[in-house]
C-alpha cells in the first residue's frame, strides 16, 4: 500500500506543509499527529511509522465544532420536510457550527444564503471535488435559497510558485463549467473568480469588507491558525480576509440590496470540507466586530484517495483520483487497483471477512450509492466473507461509471454563454429578494461604476 510520501503535493501547498515533509519527519520521529489544514491533509503516522486514517472525531474535539447527531437530523427533516441527504444519514457530513441557528431562522421565515467554493488547481475536477457541491445543491433545493460560489484562483496563485495568473484563471473558468454541470439553479446562483471579480465595477462593497476584515486580523492570528512563517509571502497572510468577505451578504448589494442594516442581518450557511474550517474560525471571530452575524458552517469528510483512507484524493496525482473526465475503462482500471480491505486469500476472506472500514471501494459506495438498504446488504456480506473483493470493486465501478457518465452528459450542455451568465453580477431570484425600486437603484449604481471604470481605461490609453 502506498504511503503519504508516495503522493505528490497538491499545487498550492506551502513548502512547510507538504506531504513529503510529513513523510521525512515520520522517518525521524516515527509517530506523527494528523495534520488537517487548507493546504495539507494527512492522518499522521503511528509509532511504527505507518500512515493512519484521518480521525474525524478527534477533529471535532480539536476544532471545537459540534457533531451532527440523530436529534439534529430529526429536527432537520421536521423543519424542512425533506429526508436528509445520504451524506447526512451516513455521517459523511458530520460536524457543524450553528446549524441549529439556521434552522431556527428558516422556521421563522428569515432568509439566508449559501456560500461554498473551490480552489482551482487544475483544469479537471475529480469526483472528490463534486461531493461538497452535490451536497450544496441539495441544500439549495431544500431551502430554496440563493448561493454564492467563490473560485479562489488568486489563493492558488499565491501559494504555488509553479502556477501563473494565466494558469489559475484558465483553471477557474474550466472548473466553473464543471461546477455548473452539478445542476445548480442559474436564477439562484452566482459564481465568481477572485482574479476577475475584485477588479470589476461590482466589487466595491466586497473589497470594503475585505479591508474591514483585514484590519481586524493580526499576523499572529494567521500564524497560529495556518502555521505560516516568515517564508510565506504577504499575499498569503492577507488572503483569509478575502475568503471571509464572501460570508457577508453586504458584499453583494446587486443580489441582496443596498440597505446595510437590513442586509447585514442576512445569515450565511457554508457547506465545506473540514480542512476549510480554519478560514472560517477567523471569520467568525471577527464578524461581530464588523456588525455581522457569524456564518454557520457544516463540515464534510474527505473522499479517500484510491491509495487508502490516510489521505484524500489529489488533483495532482492521477493514480489517487477518479476524474470527471475519466472514461469508463479508466474508472474500471483505477477501482481495480484501489486499496482493498479484503484478506490475502479467498479462503481466508471467506473465513474472517473483509474490512469495510479501510476498503476504498466500499468507502466510495457510502458516498455514491443512494440505496441505504443495498449498502447495508453489501456491508454485511463483505464483512461475513460472503462477498469477495472483486465483487465489491465491480459494484463500486458500476456506481462510479454511472455517476461520471451522468456528469459528462450534463457537462456537454454547459456552454461558454451559460458560464458567463452564471458569473455575471446580477439580481438573483429568491424569497425575500430586494424590491423592484431597490433593484433598479442598484442597477443604476452599477452602470455608473462601469462608466467610471471605462472612462479610466480610456484616459490611460
Amino acid at each position: 500500500m502506498a504511503t503519504v510520501a508516495d503522493v505528490q503535493d497538491e499545487p498550492g501547498q506551502p513548502p512547510a506543509l507538504t506531504s513529503l515533509s510529513l513523510a521525512e519527519a515520520a522517518k525521524q520521529a516515527k509517530s506523527k499527529e494528523q495534520v488537517i489544514t487548507p493546504f495539507d491533509v494527512s492522518g499522521g503516522f503511528d509509532e511504527q511509522g505507518k500512515p493512519k486514517a484521518i480521525d474525524y472525531n478527534k477533529l471535532v474535539d480539536t476544532f471545537g465544532s459540534q457533531r451532527i447527531d440523530k436529534l439534529l437530523l430529526e429536527r432537520f427533516e421536521k423543519v424542512t420536510g425533506h429526508k436528509p441527504h445520504r451524506m447526512l444519514r451516513r455521517g459523511l457530513v458530520f460536524s457543524h457550527r450553528d446549524l441549529n441557528s439556521i434552522l431556527d431562522k428558516y422556521e421563522k421565515g428569515i432568509p439566508f444564503f449559501l456560500y461554498t467554493g473551490r480552489g482551482p488547481s487544475s483544469d479537471s475536477m475529480h469526483v472528490g471535488h463534486t461531493i461538497p457541491f452535490e451536497f450544496t445543491k441539495y441544500l439549495q433545493d431544500v431551502f430554496d435559497v440563493p448561493l454564492v460560489i467563490m473560485l479562489t484562483d488568486d489563493e492558488k496563485f499565491f501559494h504555488s510558485p509553479k502556477l501563473s495568473l494565466k494558469d489559475v484563471y484558465k483553471f477557474s473558468m474550466q472548473n466553473a463549467m464543471d461546477i455548473i454541470a452539478v445542476g445548480f439553479d442559474m436564477k439562484k446562483t452566482f459564481i465568481f473568480a477572485d482574479t476577475s471579480f475584485v477588479d470589476g465595477g461590482s466589487a466595491s462593497a466586497f473589497n470594503n469588507n475585505v479591508r474591514e476584515m483585514g484590519k481586524r486580523t493580526t499576523i499572529n492570528q494567521i500564524r497560529g491558525t495556518f502555521g505560516f512563517n516568515d517564508s510565506n509571502n504577504i499575499a498569503e497572510f492577507n488572503f483569509p480576509a478575502m475568503q471571509s468577505a464572501t460570508a457577508f451578504a453586504t458584499s453583494f448589494p446587486f443580489i441582496f440590496g443596498t440597505d446595510p442594516k437590513k442586509v447585514a442581518k442576512i445569515p450565511c450557511l457554508i457547506p465545506c470540507a473540514i480542512d476549510q474550517d480554519p478560514y472560517f474560525r477567523q471569520c467568525r471571530d471577527n464578524a461581530p466586530k464588523m456588525g455581522f452575524l457569524k456564518p454557520a458552517i457544516i463540515h464534510s469528510v474527505f473522499l479517500p484517495s484510491l491509495r487508502g483512507s490516510e489521505s484524500k484524493m489529489s488533483a495532482s496525482d492521477a493514480d489517487s483520483s477518479i476524474f470527471l473526465s475519466d472514461t469508463d475503462n479508466q474508472i474500471k482500471k483505477k477501482i481495480g487497483k484501489a486499496f482493498s480491505g479484503g484478506q490475502d486469500t479467498a479462503e481466508l476472506h471467506r473465513e474472517i471477512g473483509g474490512r469495510t472500514a479501510v476498503d476504498v471501494p466500499f468507502q466510495y459506495l457510502t458516498f455514491f450509492l443512494e440505496d441505504d438498504d443495498k449498502l447495508e446488504r453489501i456491508r454485511v456480506a463483505y464483512e461475513k466473507g460472503e462477498m469477495q473483493s472483486g465483487e465489491i470493486k465491480m459494484a463500486c465501478t458500476k456506481e462510479l461509471q454511472t455517476y461520471v457518465s451522468g456528469f459528462r452528459e450534463r457537462r456537454k450542455a454547459v456552454t461558454e454563454e451559460v458560464r458567463k451568465e452564471f458569473m455575471r453580477p446580477r439580481q438573483l431570484t429568491f424569497k425575500g429578494m430586494p424590491g423592484e425600486k431597490e433593484q433598479q437603484d442598484a442597477r443604476q449604481r452599477r452602470i455608473r461604476a462601469l462608466e467610471e471604470e471605462l472612462e479610466r481605461l480610456r484616459s490611460s490609453q
